[in-house]
């Protein structure tokens, strides 16, 4: 399997009982350092607005993001028109940007769950970690589809995309 920014990655069984278990991971960094991803299915238990600093702002869904730097938030989006500073993943997806610009747009209703993702932490591997649990059958890979990564319902999205990528 090639692995670049934009490859969508689902955990096998073999992660049952770990942060991984019945993950979905959107690669949105991939070089010769190793890879930076975003678990795309898992909820994270508290909104927006619930986080000290953004209490200013109105309930907005957040996503277990990973195990990597668990107090800072990060975001993918679409909207380059709106939200400027953005690092491209691929095609029309952006990583990060000017932040306060984003979470002004939450707040003023300019821009959807379909073009925005939030996350609290991240994952991470250095170069050829990866690699090694796709070769011992971790992880599986599933198109590249981004329209993936903004899928809301959640709720079955492993079982669904396991039995497809089985």
């Amino acid at each position: 399997m090639i692995i670049n920014s934009g490859t969508i990655i689902i955990s096998t069984p073999l992660l049952d009982d770990t942060d991984f278990e019945k993950a979905i991971v959107f690669i949105a960094e991939y070089n010769e350092k190793g890879a930076l991803g975003f678990i795309i299915n898992h909820p994270f238990p508290r909104k927006l607005n619930e986080l000290v600093e953004f209490n200013y702002a109105r309930p907005y869904p957040l996503f277990n993001g990973g195990p990597v730097e668990k107090q800072r938030l990060f975001f993918l989006h679409r909207r380059r028109d709106v939200i400027e500073n953005g690092t491209l993943v691929k095609n029309n997806l952006y990583m990060g940007g000017d932040f306060k610009k984003a979470v002004d747009c939450i707040n003023n209703n300019a821009i959807s769950q379909n073009d925005i993702k939030l996350f609290i932490g991240y994952c991470g591997w250095d170069a050829g970690e990866l690699e090694a649990e796709i070769e011992e059958g971790s992880w599986m890979h599933l198109p590249d589809d981004i329209e993936t990564v903004f899928t809301y319902s959640t709720e079955n999205l492993w079982d669904v995309m396991y039995t497809y990528a089985s």
